[in-house]
C-alpha cells in the first residue's frame, strides 16, 4: 500500500453545543484510526447521552476508504448525510462526528435539520483542530560546536522544523522537512558547513501542521 505524503485530519477530540429553536445539538468529534475504534467511540457517546432524542453520526476512515453515517430516526437525508458532507467538504479523514440532539419542541423542517446538523458538525471539527498531517524526514546534521550559531540561525529562517539538538563530542541538529524538500535541505546545509557536517537522513514521521 502506498504511503500518503499528507492528509487532513483532526488533532484532538472536541465537544461543542449549539441551540436551534430550543433544540440542543451537541457535536462530539474524535480522531479515529479504524472502524472498530469509531464504533467504540460512538457507543461511548450513546452511553453518555442515553436520553437524547437522536445520536446522529458519520465517520470516514482513510484506509480502504471506509465511511458510514446514520440519521438515527431523523427524516432520511436530513441528518447523517449533512454530517458526512461536512466532513468531506473539509477534506478530513480518520474522524468520527456524532451530533446528539435533544428535541426542544419546535419542528425545524427538512432545511432546518440539514442546516443544524451540518453547522453543528462543522463547529465540532473546527474545535477539534483540523491539521494537515505531513510525512517528514528527520535529517541529522552532526557538526563541530563552532557551527552552532550559524546552523541555528539558518534553521530559524528556513521552512524546516528544528525538533531537537543533541550535545555530545559534537553537536547534532535534528531537522524535520517534507519528503520532497530533503535533497534541498541537504544541499543547503552541506554548503553552509562547507561540506564538513555529517548529514544523515533517518526515520520519517508525520507532523501536524495547523490550518
Amino acid at each position: 500500500m502506498s504511503v500518503k505524503t499528507c492528509y487532513k485530519t483532526v488533532k484532538t477530540s472536541s465537544s461543542t453545543l449549539m441551540t436551534e429553536k430550543k433544540s440542543k445539538f451537541i457535536s462530539t468529534v474524535y480522531p479515529v484510526s479504524s472502524e472498530q475504534e469509531a464504533i467504540e467511540k460512538l457507543n461511548a457517546v450513546k452511553k453518555k447521552y442515553p436520553d437524547a432524542t437522536h445520536n446522529v453520526y458519520a465517520y470516514v476512515i482513510d484506509e480502504n476508504n471506509i465511511f458510514r453515517y446514520s440519521d438515527d430516526g431523523e427524516p432520511s437525508g436530513t441528518a447523517g448525510m449533512p454530517v458526512l458532507d461536512t466532513i468531506r467538504k473539509e477534506g478530513v479523514v480518520d474522524v468520527l462526528v456524532v451530533v446528539t440532539r435533544y428535541f426542544g419542541g419546535t419542528l425545524l423542517g427538512t432545511g432546518g435539520l440539514v442546516h443544524a446538523y451540518g453547522a453543528s458538525a462543522k463547529s465540532g471539527l473546527y474545535a477539534a483542530g483540523i491539521v494537515t498531517r505531513t510525512l517528514c524526514n528527520a535529517v541529522y546534521i552532526k557538526t563541530d560546536y563552532q557551527m552552532i550559531g550559524k546552523i541555528n540561525h539558518a534553521a530559524e529562517k528556513s521552512p524546516y522544523i528544528l525538533s531537537d539538538t543533541v550535545y555530545d563530542d559534537k553537536v547534532t541538529f535534528i531537522l524535520l522537512c517534507k519528503i520532497e524538500d530533503t535533497e534541498k535541505l541537504i544541499a543547503e546545509f552541506t554548503d553552509l558547513t562547507n561540506g564538513t557536517a555529517e548529514i544523515t537522513v533517518m526515520n520519517s514521521e508525520y507532523i501536524d501542521l495547523q490550518i
